[in-house]
């Protein structure tokens, strides 16, 4: 009966279980993870060495030449090697390519050309129904 009316309190406080729940270590686990997770990520999608088991089928894309089209600083079109007119230009790329509208098309232009030209010729190019044309372009010195 001696106990006082402080130390009645402090028992309390001791034994009442606490209401709330501390979320900071929980978000500091959970930012830890997703650094940990965006470190790795990228490292799980580089390859594995596999020895690949040997085939005697085709490769899929078996265009490995593509035609080349060059417009010269004078308007003249080339088809590789050989001159050819623009009206005549979508019936020698269609022999060209055996009639495979997918195979690529690199098209070529002189840097003093007209790009309207250019655009002229990848259109007609386009419109004779080859779906794969692109224009290239040299790298400057040093990349």
């Amino acid at each position: 009966m001696g106990a006082s009316l402080g130390d009645l309190r402090g028992r309390r406080r001791k034994r009442r279980p606490m209401a709330e729940i501390n979320v900071t270590p929980l978000v500091d686990v959970m930012l830890v993870l997703l650094i940990i997770f965006m470190v790795t990520a990228p490292m799980m999608t580089s390859g594995v060495n596999v020895d690949l088991p040997k085939t005697d089928a085709a490769p899929v894309n078996t265009d490995t030449k593509p035609i080349t089209v060059s417009i010269r600083s004078n308007g003249d079109l080339y088809l590789g090697d050989e001159p050819v007119s623009q009206d005549q230009l979508v019936d020698q790329l269609r022999a060209a390519a055996q009639n495979d509208s997918e195979h690529r098309i690199f098209v070529r232009g002189d840097q003093h050309i007209d790009y309207g030209r250019v655009m002229q010729i990848m259109g007609q190019i386009t419109s004779g129904g080859f779906t794969h044309v692109a224009l290239l372009a040299q790298q400057p010195p040093g990349h």
